[in-house]
């Protein structure tokens, strides 16, 4: 969108380059000539924008007057009105909400067995460290005298990477299994916050790998990791944790066959504690799903960039009324937190140093299609220099974000492209909206009863919209992968990776005692239960397959390639001229 016409002649000759003008003003003066300006007229407040069009449900007849809308477009550098910077800003902060605590609540909820203070406190760090992200994604720092960047110059969201997920999970079931982990007299898992320490630890001695592939060409990622290992990465992952959220959604992954404190769900502390999957329990969960498909259906641009958000809403609010809630945990949660309230003893664990650097490689390759989608959406070169600088810096900035978040006690972090929804129903790309996003993450994260909120969610709720939100990342592997050419080739590598993969998933200990050394030698002993998380962790194992056999198998020739489909579907074959 071009520069409003009421725009003072002072401002639209400034200098700041995101106006796009050079002129009489310069500096500082031309800064406090704009600001001055937007702070002061309605139009700096206001614009023209047509804010009903953002409000105004998917519901016949109040939908006649937008049926053949197009909402106005905003570039990355334009000049967005404050009240809508305002208003796109918190509708992206919004959208990534059930992506931001799903995380941290899987980690500390399924995996480590954190008490309710320490989960609260992770789901707020969550916040804060993913809103620094953001920002230093949206900014895009140029190092001086390099061709290089951190970020990608894009309304690009940075959160919580879901891959750690899958390593953890393997992880601390190993550490409970030998023992290093605490568990009760009847094999009930205490919490084992050393295991969250080693994890964070062994985070920062190996997020430097992704750090340094961020320096190399694009051209040359994509060659040794094709859409053909990044799409069934991103297909296991899904899947995966699809399982996960189904375990909460049935009322939690703890009392699914548990006994003692957690025979009954989620636990016989709960204010209603009833069995794995309990039709009630089930039913909370459906109300967060229905609420998602119906607000999609028929909810206004601004519920539909929300969808997750109001159906965890809906869910709270039926749970509530229904008496499943327990506040305490809430009403103890402090009013303003911030990063290291709680902290986590540091150490490194050798069975981490072989899969967490493998996860930051496929974290590095994987963000690309996303940052491919938030150009194109945006309206930016999607190939060139400048793309491959945008991608550069994205993958640099995933890896110092990864970096400030294990600092910060928090989730490794990923490039996603889970906004690109806003963008599209806004028709707002600006990075304005991005650093006003950022912002409003940070404050969710500060004000503690927010995190609190999430933390004491009963686990049926969050299941209902995990299994949505996992889903769309199944999907997402389903449409990299139908970019790639169903050649004879590429089939065979994806039979073989995905195979092994869905072996992991569907029987997730078969490896388990194959590589069972319990001698006295730590050092051997840390190596071999590092290839059993390889061997165990479903996208890992398809991963390390994926790239050898991509490797190493010649692209040979086959008739079948040259297969194709006329109108009504039937096979013909392509003769080639020689």
């Amino acid at each position: 969108m071009s520069t409003s016409k009421e725009t003072p002649d002072s401002v639209v000759n400034s200098t700041f380059p995101e106006e796009g003008a050079v002129g009489k003003y310069h500096g500082w003066q031309a800064r406090l000539t704009y600001l001055k300006w937007m702070f002061t007229t309605k139009a700096g407040w206001l614009g023209d924008y047509d804010y009903l069009y953002l409000v105004t449900p998917n519901i016949w007849p109040l939908n006649r007057k937008y049926k053949d809308y197009k909402a106005p477009f905003y570039g990355l550098n334009d000049e967005v009105p404050i009240l809508l910077t305002i208003i796109l800003g918190l509708q992206h902060a919004l959208c990534m909400i059930g992506s931001i605590v799903s995380p941290p609540l899987a980690i500390a909820g399924g995996a480590f067995y954190l008490d309710a203070a320490t989960t609260e406190y992770l789901v707020s760090a969550a916040f804060i460290c993913t809103g620094i992200a953001t920002a230093l994604q949206v900014t895009r720092v140029h190092l001086a005298k390099t061709p290089f960047f951190i970020g990608t110059g894009l309304l690009s969201v940075v959160g919580p990477t879901f891959d750690i997920l899958p390593l953890a999970f393997s992880y601390t079931g190993m550490r409970y299994k030998n023992g290093t982990c605490p568990t009760a007299d009847d094999g009930t898992p205490l919490p084992c916050p050393e295991a969250w320490g080693a994890l964070l630890g062994t985070m920062l001695c190996t997020v430097w790998i992704q750090i340094l592939m961020s320096f190399v060409p694009p051209k040359t990622l994509n060659r040794i990791f094709p859409k053909l290992v990044t799409g069934s990465l991103l297909l296991l992952v899904g899947v995966f944790l699809i399982g996960n959220g189904m375990q909460n959604w049935g009322g939690s992954s703890n009392c699914h066959g548990g006994s003692g404190f957690y025979e009954l769900c989620p636990s016989v502390a709960a204010p209603k504690p009833l069995v794995w999957g309990d039709p009630k329990l089930i039913g909370l969960g459906f109300s967060v799903f229905v609420s998602i498909v119906l607000v999609e259906q028929f909810g206004s641009p601004l519920m539909k960039s929300a969808s997750v958000i109001i159906g965890l809403f809906v869910g709270c609010l039926i749970s509530g009324l229904t008496g499943y809630w327990s506040m305490e945990n809430v009403d103890a949660a402090p009013a303003v937190t911030f990063l290291w309230v709680h902290t986590f003893k540091l150490s490194v664990d050798g069975a981490l140093v072989l899969p967490l650097p493998i996860m930051f490689i496929c974290e590095a390759v994987s963000c690309m299609p996303d940052i491919l989608a938030t150009a194109e959406i945006s309206n930016v070169d999607i190939e060139g220099t400048e793309f491959n600088s945008r991608i550069q810096g994205g993958i640099l900035c995933d890896g110092l974000g990864s970096l400030i978040s294990a600092l910060g006690t928090g989730p490794p972090m990923v490039s996603q492209a889970g906004n690109n929804g806003v963008i599209s129903l806004t028709g707002c790309a600006s990075r304005r909206a991005g650093w006003c996003a950022a912002a409003f993450l940070v404050l969710m994260g500060i004000f503690g009863k927010f995190g609190a909120i999430f933390g004491a969610m009963p686990p049926s709720v969050l299941g209902g919209m995990q299994v949505f939100l996992y889903s769309t990342i199944a999907v997402a592997g389903i449409r990299v992968l139908g970019l790639v050419p169903f050649t004879r080739r590429n089939r065979f590598i994806l039979t073989t990776s995905l195979g092994i993969g869905f072996l992991d998933i569907v029987q997730p200990d078969w490896f388990a005692q194959i590589l069972d050394y319990s001698g006295p030698n730590v050092h051997l002993s840390g190596f071999e239960q590092g290839l059993n998380l390889i061997v165990e962790t479903p996208f890992i194992v398809a991963a390390v397959i994926g790239v050898f056999l991509n490797l190493v198998l010649p692209n040979d020739a086959s008739e079948m390639d040259d297969l194709i489909r006329d109108a009504s579907g039937r096979p013909v074959l392509v003769v080639k001229q020689h």
